[in-house]
């Protein structure tokens, strides 16, 4: 059993990922006379199972036949004005439930986040739900901004008219 200590700490080393084979060989190369059925064996019932590292998998996928949207922000990433420009990005996040998608609305002036949304699956809505509440945000902003009033019923009446407005 002094091979075991050895196998514990290269196996260790090597964040679970060498496999009997590789273990054999780092072993001899240490000086260490053992076969690779024995050092299988004390792998096997240690439960010293190697991981095997994940594969590239290509998510994007450029050659479609659905139109691209225009570069209107042309890498020029500053605002001048709040809600003049934002910015979106999706991601993904493993979990251990599985990955997750997250999608980010970033308002370029303020640099704040405006709106997220997480979902299991990458689909449409991803991208489009995170913009919905900023935009219905926005939109009051630029109307509260607008209205010049001494009367504050008439204005919270005109909000209340443009939110369901924009909400429809």
């Amino acid at each position: 059993m002094v091979l075991l200590p050895h196998i514990r700490a290269a196996f260790a080393l090597s964040n679970g990922t060498y496999d009997s084979p590789r273990m054999h060989r780092d072993l001899v190369d240490e000086g260490h006379e053992v076969g690779r059925h024995r050092t299988a064996r004390l792998m096997r019932d240690n439960q010293l199972i190697a991981r095997q590292k994940r594969r590239f998998k290509r998510t994007t996928d450029n050659e479609h036949a659905w139109p691209v949207a225009p570069n209107l922000v042309a890498q020029d990433f500053t605002a001048e004005v709040p809600d003049q420009k934002w910015g979106a990005d999706i991601s993904y996040i493993w979990t251990a439930e599985g990955w997750l998608n997250l999608a980010v609305v970033l308002n370029l002036f303020s640099r704040r986040v405006v709106g997220w949304t997480m979902r299991d699956r990458l689909k449409r809505d991803l991208a489009v739900e995170p913009c919905a509440a900023p935009w219905q945000l926005a939109t009051l902003r630029r109307v509260w901004s607008t209205i010049r009033t001494a009367d504050p019923n008439t204005a919270l009446s005109t909000i209340r008219s443009c939110s369901a407005n924009v909400a429809s």
